[in-house]
Formats: C-alpha cells, sequence, structure tokens
C-alpha cells in the first residue's frame, strides 16, 4: 500500500501518477522515523546528500503591495511599519549580487512587492536579469503575477527561476488572500512554464491551515503537467501589525513532517528550508536537512524577515559535514 502511495520509484524513474489527499496523508501518517527513512532514501537517490545549495534573496522593491495577504509585512493593508521604496536601480543590484557571490551562492533571487509588474519596469527587470546572470550566478525573480507576454519578455533576458509560492491549500487560501485567487497563482505559474522558465513554488506553514491544507498543498504542486524545480517551505515569521501577527506557532516536528513529504512527492525538485530559520534550532534544521531539505537562503535578512546569517550558517554546515552546491538541480 506505501509503495502505491509513493507512485514512483525514489528516482523518479517510473510514470508519474495523480496524488491524492488520502494517498499523500497515508505517509505523511507513517511513525516518523519510517517517514524520514523513505524520504532520505528519496533524496538520497537524487542527490547529493551532503550538499546544501545556497540562495541570496534581495528586496529590490520593497512595501506599497496593493494584495492584503495575511502575513505580509509590505502589503499597504497593514500597520507594519514598513517604509515603501521605489524599484532599486541596477548598480546598486549589482553591488549587491558581486556580494552574494563572494558568499558563495549561486542563485540570486529578486524580490518586488507589487501584485504585478508595470510595463514601464520591464526594461529595467531585463536589465537586472542579464546583470547578475553576466555575473555567473543563477536568476530568479518574484514579481507577483506575471501574463504570458511579460513572462516570455523575462524568459528573451534569460530568467532561470520565476519564484510565485500557492501558500496554501486551494480551499484555504482565501483565508489568506482576498485581492486574489487560488486560479490567478495557478495562471501565472503556467505562463511561467509555457515560457520556459523554471518554476519555484512552494508554501507557508503556519497561517491557521490544517494539516490536510499542508498536505494538499503539495499535491496541488506534485500534480501540476512538471512539478516544481524549487520548492521552498517556509515557516510563517509573526509580524507585527500584519493580520496573522497573533499565529500559534508550528510545531517543529510536523514542519519536519511536510519537509519530508515534500521530498517524497517532489523527488527531483529542490527542496528549500526558507522563512523561519531563526525560530528553528539547530537539530530541527538539521533533521529537516536529513528530511530532504537540500537548499537554504544566506545572509542576515530575507525580504523584511530576520535570516540567521552566515555566521550561524557556515558554522552549522561545518558541524553537520555540508558542503554547498554549485545548482539544486537532480543528478
Amino acid at each position: 500500500m506505501l509503495e502505491a502511495a509513493l507512485g514512483e520509484d525514489l528516482n523518479g524513474s517510473s510514470a508519474r501518477k495523480a496524488w491524492t489527499l488520502q494517498s499523500a496523508r497515508l505517509l505523511y501518517d507513517l511513525p516518523f522515523n519510517d517517514l524520514l527513512f523513505k524520504s532520505h532514501s528519496a533524496h538520497r537517490a537524487n542527490f547529493d546528500p551532503n550538499s546544501i545549495q545556497l540562495s541570496k534573496l534581495l528586496n529590490i522593491k520593497t512595501g506599497g503591495c496593493p494584495e492584503d495577504c495575511g502575513y505580509c509585512s509590505q502589503s499597504a493593508h497593514h500597520a507594519s511599519g514598513l517604509k515603501a521604496s521605489k524599484l532599486m536601480g541596477l548598480e546598486d543590484v549589482m553591488i549587491e549580487a558581486r556580494k552574494a557571490k563572494e558568499g558563495g551562492a549561486s542563485r540570486y533571487c529578486m524580490g518586488a512587492a507589487w501584485r504585478s509588474p508595470k510595463p514601464r519596469d520591464e526594461a529595467a527587470i531585463v536589465a537586472m536579469v542579464q546583470g547578475v546572470k553576466s555575473l555567473g550566478l543563477e536568476t530568479c525573480m518574484t514579481l507577483g503575477m506575471l501574463s504570458a507576454q511579460q513572462a516570455g519578455t523575462f524568459a528573451a533576458a534569460g530568467l532561470d527561476y520565476y519564484n510565485h509560492n500557492i501558500d496554501t491549500s486551494q480551499r484555504f487560501y482565501p483565508e489568506v488572500t482576498s485581492t486574489r485567487s487560488f486560479d490567478d497563482r495557478l495562471k501565472t505559474l503556467q505562463h511561467v512554464r509555457d515560457a520556459g522558465i523554471k518554476v519555484c513554488s512552494g508554501g507557508i506553514l503556519g497561517l491557521g491551515e490544517a494539516v490536510d491544507d499542508r498536505i494538499d498543498m503539495l499535491v496541488t504542486l506534485a500534480n501540476l503537467p512538471v512539478p516544481p524545480e524549487s520548492v521552498p517551505i517556509n515557516m510563517l515569521i509573526q509580524v507585527p501589525g500584519t493580520r496573522l501577527a497573533e499565529a500559534s506557532p508550528v510545531d517543529p516536528i510536523t514542519f519536519i513532517r511536510i519537509i519530508a513529504l515534500a521530498r517524497l512527492m517532489m523527488p527531483q525538485s529542490s527542496v528549500r528550508l526558507t522563512a523561519g530559520r531563526t525560530a528553528m534550532s539547530d537539530e530541527m534544521q538539521a533533521l529537516c536537512f536529513f528530511a530532504g531539505a537540500n537548499s537554504i537562503f544566506i545572509g542576515d535578512t530575507l525580504l523584511t524577515a530576520p535570516n540567521p546569517g552566515d555566521d550561524r550558517d557556515t558554522d552549522l554546515l561545518q558541524r553537520l559535514g555540508l558542503s554547498t552546491a554549485e545548482t539544486g538541480n537532480a543528478r
């Protein structure tokens, strides 16, 4: 029964079959040791189990976003105290990208607090993509919703990845955001895929969702025509002034279970341990890596939120005997 639930070999070589909430829940509910054994086996079959890909994320346009996402400090609907800024200039972005490369990052991600890019900003975005690629870094953008035309423009510029998280399950999504729909998210992902850009899409744990919502989020991603190459799993950072500032914290064991399930359901995708790492113990992060997470963001900040910082990450990776990877691609 468990092999049927997996739906494919650990290395993803057999034909994919559609996941259901029931088949995924069967794996999630395994005894913790059995779940981690299976997820680590899948991880080891597809990736170097002792290698972590490092990315750096820069906020190229801060605050003032018209969307009302309940978790976000950059929403204009929240009194988070964040001051809105204009789009950064190319040279400032390049200065930060060079620092990221010197710090060991192999991918450079740029985020703007927009509902979607305006036509007047597209040339600047193209220049940023081309500039960062000239440094030998992989490029990623997260700019909100994209039209098919915009996705094509950024693909032509050489954009490697586009991040657009679905956040949670389709059922729970209206509890998180009312200014756009779950289908809006999926349309952008399809535009990105059709343009030939790699997809980065995951979600956030701790929004008030049920366990089934977390699992169903992964079901949606795993059942896309092509699963995302990159799957970020975030733990909510409770930001004062946002609607979810008082949300209950996520239990570490249940968080690790979702990491393991993501690895089993999308064995050839990079599973990215993203926001919330400042609240995670070293032991919790180590278990996430064993369960299948193989990518992190480095640096002191993650958009507007705190991040562990290079010293803590370097110390942790050294103590675990983990090296850094040039790419998060499956072997």
